[in-house]
């Protein structure tokens, strides 16, 4: 079965103009749309170079981190040498406390037993 066209299916002269200024003006808006996103993008030089500034930037955070972490080692070893030390003082002021109390206490006790082995006689 052969479906036949009309002549008067064809479009006009005037139809096919209208027909292309409506996709040139679809083109013209599309170009124009793809100008706007091209604007956005950046090249192939510039997205390298971002990336370096980026990779120094976190390299010399790193770096200071390092610096930190060390710093904060360094305090926590003078903090344990202090705490050893002060540890240490107040050993030595506990057996300097003891011994000026219990030395003439002894001496107290072996004094008056002396005294009392004396009199015994």
């Amino acid at each position: 079965m052969s479906v036949s066209v009309p002549p008067s299916a064809e479009p006009t002269l005037w139809e096919l103009h209208r027909a292309v200024s409506q996709l040139r003006e679809d083109l013209r808006g599309d170009l124009a749309h793809l100008a706007a996103r091209l604007d956005q993008v950046v090249t192939q030089d510039v997205y390298r170079a971002d990336q370096r500034a980026t990779e120094q930037r976190i390299g010399a955070v790193e770096t200071a981190l390092a610096g930190l972490r060390g710093e904060h080692d360094q305090v926590a070893e003078r903090t344990e040498q202090q705490r050893r030390e002060d540890q240490a003082q107040a050993a030595a002021t506990r057996r300097l406390v003891l011994s000026s109390f219990v030395a003439p206490l002894l001496l107290m006790v072996l004094q008056l037993w002396l005294v009392t082995q004396g009199s015994a006689r």
